[in-house]
């Protein structure tokens, strides 16, 4: 975004309801939500969203909840959503998003963890228990309200939860992330300080609600009186009905991981060149390999290509410009060093690591932390860990668990996460290591790495290969030649694939789970 383009003022006391609505202020006939529906496009302007979160706020206030009591919303994104979510946040109610998509074993477990007052769903539902209902353009419906709950808060205050998302956790059971006001406020104007997009623009949304990464698109589109626009599920895994809501909407700016792109840009890349309103991508959650990186900016050479780097716990850590062109010898991508406002610290043995090359794990300072993991003391000591420069202030950064070493330039380069070491005969693999020289493979355009665990012996390493559309027919064997040929024998797979595809997981990663599920039934 150039300086000279239009920006919303915003207030330091702000809640997270008022830091997206600041636009109402003084742009309120400008649209805030560009809908796709039915082949064209549904508009919610800045006045008409605050008038929508007034109405919910209203429908909220007959059921006497207090400052504090969730209300889970199982909706994608769209414009009644973001107004219900706002008018949580101005009751003091944090809100616990989740898909639609979530399977109901899974949503029973989020809800017996947060206890929500209220369930609203984005469409009327069968069999509804008390506490349960639905939203819409029209106000809010629960069947059976919930039991009268005792008042003990009185106000909302900055550090009060705004919402909690809630992870895949390691011990099997969903692990819910809060965050405060102050803190995603915090990270909203740290991000805003990237000056990423304006007044003029539209961010288009892949992410599901239930992720963080679509509240970093509604804080950075509304938070800068653009318009957020959210892509259709169902329409995104079709890459010529993504890129028609791209053209139909005239999105701006389109944010995702980067296998959003994968498909249009092997089998329809003339179609990507004619988005002539793309003027900027946002990418987050995993490499972009650097030939589709280089493809995406031969055919959108003006588009700003922002690679951002975080997790659930602060939304997001730092933004890094894409060098334009990528540099011919370029192996990884810069992260950057923290947004504006925050830090990203190396720490290796208890140390802090000042030298270059030298990897360590991410320690992140900010304004922007959680508040804690729900009813998980033990994970948020473990997550949130005394300053390592100064522990004596009790200051707490949060331990990121991924990897990264400082570059020449000063800023970091991630290089995997510290749980993804494993052990194999004794000795320590980095799985993205392996990743890497698999894609090196003339031909190789998708790798991943998995270990597995056959019975009564010792892990091993599998892996499996997508080639590019153009690429001759090769022998899996020679694959793993080519990797023997620049790593020791346990480092190379003992097991190759050559895939049609590889799984997509809902977060839009690489199903892993799928991939060892595929080996087992070998």
């Amino acid at each position: 975004m150039s300086p000279d383009r239009a920006w919303v003022p915003h207030r330091s006391d702000e809640r997270f309801d008022e830091f997206l609505l600041a636009a109402a202020r003084t742009l309120p006939e400008s649209p805030a939500v560009v809908e796709y529906v039915d082949g064209g496009t549904r508009h919610t302007t800045f006045g008409e969203l605050a008038a929508a979160a007034e109405r919910y706020v209203a429908a909220l206030e007959q059921y006497g909840l207090d400052v504090g009591d969730r209300v889970m919303v199982v909706s994608d994104t769209s414009a009644e959503a973001i107004a219900l979510l706002m008018a949580c946040a101005s009751r003091g109610l944090p809100f616990v998003p989740v898909s639609p998509e979530t399977p109901a074993e899974r949503r029973a477990a989020i809800a017996a963890l947060a206890e929500p007052a209220l369930c609203l769903f984005a469409a009327p539902q069968a069999n509804t228990a008390a506490g349960e209902g639905w939203f819409g353009p029209d106000g809010i419906h629960v069947s059976a309200p919930p039991e009268p709950r005792p008042r003990r808060r009185r106000t909302v205050t900055p550090t009060d939860p705004a919402y909690i998302i809630f992870t895949s956790g390691t011990t099997g059971r969903p692990k819910g992330v809060v965050m405060s006001h102050r803190a995603v406020v915090s990270f909203y104007r740290g991000m805003l300080a990237e000056r990423i997009v304006g007044v003029d623009d539209r961010v288009a949304s892949t992410a599901p609600l239930q992720f963080d990464f679509s509240l970093l698109d509604i804080g950075l589109a509304l938070g800068s009186g653009a318009a957020v626009v959210p892509v259709p599920r169902t329409l995104l895994r079709w890459p010529t009905r993504f890129l028609k809501v791209l053209r139909t909407t005239r999105a701006t700016q389109v944010n995702g991981v980067p296998s959003i792109w994968r498909q249009a840009l092997r089998h329809v890349p003339d179609q990507v060149a004619e988005l002539t309103d793309l003027r900027g991508v946002l990418f987050c959650g995993e490499d972009f390999p650097l030939p589709e990186l280089r493809l995406l900016q031969r055919l959108r050479p003006t588009a700003r290509l922002v690679n951002c780097y975080g997790a659930t716990e602060s939304m997001a850590a730092s933004f890094a410009d894409v060098p334009n062109p990528l540099p011919g010898e370029l192996d990884r991508l810069s992260i950057g060093s923290g947004h504006i406002g925050a830090e990203l610290l190396l720490v290796r043995e208890g140390a802090v690591v000042e030298e270059t090359g030298t990897v360590g794990e991410m320690y992140l300072r900010s304004p922007a932390l959680f508040s804690g993991y729900w009813d998980d003391a033990e994970a948020t000591a473990a997550a949130l860990v005394p300053d390592p420069v100064e522990p004596r202030s009790g200051d707490r950064v949060f331990r990121t668990g991924d990897l990264a070493y400082r570059g020449e330039d000063g800023e970091l380069r991630f290089c995997g996460r510290v749980d993804s070491q494993v052990q194999i005969r004794g000795n320590r693999v980095e799985l993205a290591e392996v990743q890497r020289r698999l894609l090196e493979f003339p031909g190789v355009a998708e790798a991943a790495a998995v270990v597995v665990t056959p019975p009564d012996r010792d892990p091993e390493l599998a892996a499996f290969v997508v080639l590019a559309t153009d690429a001759p027919p090769v022998e899996e064997r020679d694959i793993l030649a080519f990797c023997l040929r620049s790593m020791p024998s346990y480092m190379a797979p003992s097991r190759m694939r050559v895939a049609d595809a590889l799984p997509i997981n809902q977060h839009g990663k690489t199903d892993q789970r799928k991939l060892l599920a595929a080996l087992a039934g070998e």
